[in-house]
């Protein structure tokens, strides 16, 4: 049919039918872009800092005060002590002292993980903080993890080294290696033991992009989000210093600090402070983590990651490629670079790296920032905690999202009137380093966290403030179960006493939360408590009697857990049908199985179902209350009346009830009792693992005698620093020796183009400055110019300061 011959009708209804059509595909088209741009919800975070900081609340008082965490080489790394020698330069030397190290990583739960002693001592430390963090991440997002349960998480890992096992790599005597020496080290298995340990079915990645590791794997795991290939993610960050050869190697470069601090932004950088640390944070849809009832403890808005590519050295960081992942990140989050509040920057506290970072931060928002007409605070956490390399982005994003939760801006240096770094502008600049702690400016709490590794990679990440619906009013709010369990009585009760001092700080608004986290959020092991209470301290002191009431027998042996109760009805169905409306007004997430069709014996049983009890009704006309519950433990039956004179009071008596299984040991699901307006806390107290021991004694490592003289047998004649010709030969030998090059170079060949980059640089200066005295530090060589060049100006240079010395002398 033509469209002339089409009456007028007819071609409006084709309009409208095609106008619908383009609007849902609209709609549609829309509906992939938000999902490709979809806020990720953090709900969870824990960790294990230099300076003993164990949890997000001593991390924050720790960031809010004074002082850095670095200490002294500890006993145990025996390795790293015998290298040691204060002279930078000195060949197979390090002359690192102190560093921002762990105060305790030998020792671990074996049992808890249901880890054989055996395996536990060679794993890598790493493997068993990871376990133990993630855990408490999971735990603080309350996530009960089943093993049975094959939840739904991602495990994204950002590590660089497994330095462990070199322990045991005597050639000389191979019998140590065992099946263990594979599994207990190598990257991937810190991320693969995670997942087996607790049962996920998730994807499982380690990333090693060296110094951005874990904010590379926050990346990846944003994506997997997005992209709906889990629920939930974990993001781990892992590094300790273990190996001698590393810190050597990195003593050689000159890439980090005498003092083993960095000194971030300021003129006195003179490398990096390394440090150790783990840290975990559990990521999942915004959207999900409020229909679940999670707490969310700030978004992540986007994220994005890019390489350096053909910069001046592989090592050395490139602005241009910098300011593309930062407008690429705030493109992913939807975020103008005029909202940005903070920038948690990489900041290692290098003369090279920061001017770079600061000046490609600035030519990204800097316009946007003095339209605003007040510059954005920028500041690094490895000035105080130590650059903990494949860790340090965790740690800058766990340092980023309690500045957004609690509102405030901690300072970033000391307010000492310590000089800022000269090589960068600050006076033309749109940035300002905070000395004072101070309250997050107005407007949206929006920051960035910045990293950048030395294999090149680049990652930025966007994250917000999250402004949750308030508390609901304090008021009346029942009777509460509250239930707890460990692996063993020792941790039972630690974890009792833990929780006993948290309520104690609880507010009558907080009580539901806090019950329903530690009944739904946290898996229910052997040994057990339960106790019910209409306040805080009720439940308390509750507590502190029922552990005083358990027996000798009680902590020796688990109890078995029963397979079913036996509901007796009365067949008083006008008091157990009021008990039913009173157990549905109490748990709207219970109320279909209360206020379905059917006799209310059924529909009782059925609400006993959502609980996970299984129960076989039975009719007792002569039972006193309308309904009871029995069942066997231990030998003995225990009865729990479900519904009694007073109707009203069956929500009491349900809790009192289930609390008697779930000590009873058995398999209860508890997340229908949740309250209304109650939210799963991450303010609580996490498992107490039980602390043992388990470490491989490092053999002595050292430069040693025969070394040193080897070292001194290759030290090269040098010529008179005037002799321009000379000099110029003894570089070009010098370099051939450090490229390990069979022939001397192609002078028309720059640095670069002959094999070098900016770790050669350092060690060919290193070698000069044995003989020499220099101007042009290993930042400021001209990598890019054809070696005769580069040559005729070291010459020139070590020629006139050669002159300069000598002049001042006689003038003296």
């Amino acid at each position: 049919m033509s469209a002339r011959s089409m009456e007028p009708a007819q071609i409006r209804q084709l309009m409208e039918e095609q106008l619908k059509h383009s609007r849902r595909l609209q709609a549609r088209i829309q509906e992939l872009e938000d999902r490709r741009h979809a806020p990720l919800a953090v709900v969870g975070m824990s960790l294990r800092l230099p300076g003993g900081l164990d949890t997000p609340d001593a991390y924050w008082d720790w960031l809010r005060a004074e002082g850095t965490a670095d200490s002294e080489i500890p006993a145990e790394r025996p390795g790293l002590r015998a290298v040691y020698d204060p002279v930078p330069g000195r060949p197979g030397r390090s002359y690192v002292q102190r560093a921002g190290f762990l105060s305790d990583i030998s020792h671990f739960d074996a049992d808890f993980f249901g880890i054989s002693q055996r395996e536990a001592k060679l794993l890598d430390p790493q493997q068993r903080m990871l376990l133990e963090t993630a855990w408490e991440a999971l735990e603080r997002a309350g996530v009960a993890v089943r093993r049975s349960d094959r939840l739904d998480v991602g495990v994204f890992l950002g590590m660089m080294a497994s330095e462990y096992g070199e322990r045991l790599e005597d050639r000389a005597d191979m019998t140590r290696i065992d099946p263990y020496y594979t599994t207990g080290g190598g990257l991937c298995f810190g991320a693969g033991r995670i997942s087996h340990v607790m049962g996920f079915r998730g994807p499982v990645l380690s990333v090693d992009t060296a110094c951005s590791s874990s904010l590379s794997a926050l990346h990846l795991a944003v994506r997997a989000l997005r992209n709906e290939e889990c629920r939930y993610a974990l993001v781990c960050g892992s590094n300790l210093l273990l190996s001698a050869s590393l810190m050597v190697s990195l003593c050689q470069t000159r890439a980090v600090s005498p003092d083993g601090r960095s000194k971030s932004f300021l003129a006195t950088a003179d490398g990096y402070g390394r440090g150790e640390g783990v840290g975990v944070l559990v990521l999942m849809r915004q959207d999900d983590a409020e229909a679940e009832g999670r707490q969310v403890l700030a978004t992540v808005r986007g994220s994005a990651v890019n390489h350096d590519g053909a910069a001046s050295g592989l090592t050395a960081p490139n602005g241009p490629a910098q300011q593309e992942v930062f407008r690429a990140a705030l493109a992913d989050a939807r975020v103008g670079a005029g909202e940005l509040g903070y920038v948690e920057a990489h900041g290692t506290g290098t003369a090279l790296g920061d001017p770079i970072e600061v000046g490609a931060l600035d030519a990204v928002v800097g316009d946007a920032v003095r339209e605003r007409g007040a510059p954005l605070p920028i500041g690094s956490v490895k000035a105080r905690l130590g650059h903990l390399e494949a860790a340090s982005g965790i740690a800058a994003v766990i340092k980023t999202v309690l500045m957004l939760r609690h509102r405030e801006i901690p300072a970033a240096l000391p307010d000492d009137g310590s000089a800022l770094n000269p090589h960068i502008p600050w006076d033309r600049l749109s940035v300002t380093v905070p000395r004072r702690n101070r309250p997050w400016p107005s407007g949206p709490r929006v920051a960035g966290v910045n990293s950048f590794g030395m294999s090149g990679t680049n990652a930025h990440v966007v994250l917000q403030g999250y402004d949750a619906p308030g508390p609901a009013p304090a008021g009346d709010t029942g009777t509460e179960l509250l239930t707890l369990s460990a692996k063993d009585p020792v941790a039972l009760a630690e974890l009792a006493g833990a929780v006993r001092a948290a309520l104690k700080q609880t507010e009558p608004a907080q009580l539901s939360s806090v019950c329903h986290t530690l009944r739904a959020g946290r898996a229910p092991f052997a040994h057990r408590l339960a106790v019910t209470g209409t306040s805080a301290g009720e439940l308390g002191e509750a507590l502190g009697a029922a552990l005083d009431a358990r027996t000798a027998a009680e902590d020796t042996r688990a109890p078995a857990a029963p397979r079913t109760a036996v509901l007796r009805i009365s067949g008083d169905e006008e008091r157990l049908a009021a008990g039913l409306a009173a157990l549905a007004a109490a748990y709207p997430s219970a109320a279909g199985a209360a206020e379905g069709a059917g006799a209310p014996a059924a529909r009782l049983a059925g609400l006993l179902g959502t609980f996970g009890v299984r129960v076989r009704p039975q009719l007792d006309a002569d039972l006193g209350e309308a309904a009871r519950l029995e069942w066997e433990a231990g030998g003995a039956t225990r009865t729990a009346p479900l519904v009694g004179d007073d109707p009203g009071e069956a929500p009491a008596l349900l809790s009192a009830a289930l609390g008697g299984l779930f000590t009873s040991g058995a398999d209860l699901r508890l997340d229908a009792l949740r309250a209304p307006g109650a939210r799963f806390t991450p303010d609580l107290p996490t498992y107490p693992f039980q602390r043992k021991r388990f470490w491989i004694e490092e053999p002595l490592t050292g430069a040693g005698p025969e070394a040193a003289a080897a070292a001194s047998e290759h030290k090269r004649g040098a010529p008179a620093p005037g002799d321009r010709e000379a000099v110029r030969a003894y570089l070009l030998a010098e370099l051939t020796e450090a490229l390990h090059a069979s022939e001397e170079p192609d002078t028309a060949l720059s640095f670069l183009d002959s094999g070098g980059d900016s770790f050669l640089s350092v060690l060919f200066i290193t070698k000069v400055e044995e003989n020499y005295r220099l101007r042009l530090t290993a930042e400021e060589l001209p990598l890019d110019l054809p070696l005769g060049e580069l040559f005729a100006r070291l010459a020139d240079d070590i020629a006139e300061t050669a002159a300069a010395g000598g002049a001042q002398e006689r003038d003296a």
